[in-house]
């Protein structure tokens, strides 16, 4: 899955959103506070919009303004608001009636894949807007997850001088999205 420009740029406009005491911001000084192209911010506001996110305003007071508590909205809800349902292969849509693959219960594949759209799923509706503006939504990834080198918040290197020291590693606990100390 690729979060596309566009949700990039939603998720900009929306950071603004919830950190304006006014709660209403044009979406001429989002998009160029954001750099975003002002026809690119009219399509945005409107998949938002329609989506339930924000609510556009008219007027020469009008903009845009959050619709939800920014605590209850995940960034699963943003990203299929903006680009449709994540999807991390075809598998389950590209059987002939647009449902699973019929080589689904054959492949030796369908279950990685499977399990990788759980995961992301799961990791992004556990993750809400308001954590992220915050600065409180701070992943941590099993060693099993992590690739030597990788750009994840805790490294492998620091997974295994944790192990070295006989330190316990911290996990995730998808369900809850607390940080668990194993």
């Amino acid at each position: 899955m690729d979060i596309s420009r566009k949700t990039d740029y939603a998720l900009r406009m929306l950071t603004d959103l919830v950190r304006t005491p006014s709660g209403v911001i044009s979406v001429r000084s989002a998009a160029d506070g954001n750099g975003v192209p002002y026809s690119f911010a009219r399509s945005i506001q409107h998949d938002l919009s329609r989506a339930g996110i924000i609510e556009s305003l008219r007027g020469s007071r009008g903009g845009m303004r959050l619709m939800v508590d920014p605590a209850s909205v995940t960034l699963l809800q943003v990203v299929e608001a903006v680009q449709g349902p994540s999807s991390v292969s075809a598998c389950a849509t590209s059987g002939p009636d647009g449902g699973v693959c019929p080589r689904a219960a054959s492949c030796c594949y369908n279950p990685i894949w499977a399990g990788a759209q759980e995961l992301l799923g799961s990791y992004l509706s556990s993750v809400t807007l308001a954590q992220v503006v915050a600065g409180e939504a701070r992943p941590v990834v099993e060693e099993r997850f992590t690739r030597p080198g990788g750009s994840g918040c805790v490294s492998s290197v620091a997974l295994r001088d944790a192990r070295a020291q006989g330190a316990p590693l911290p996990t995730i606990d998808l369900e809850t999205t607390d940080v668990v100390r194993v």
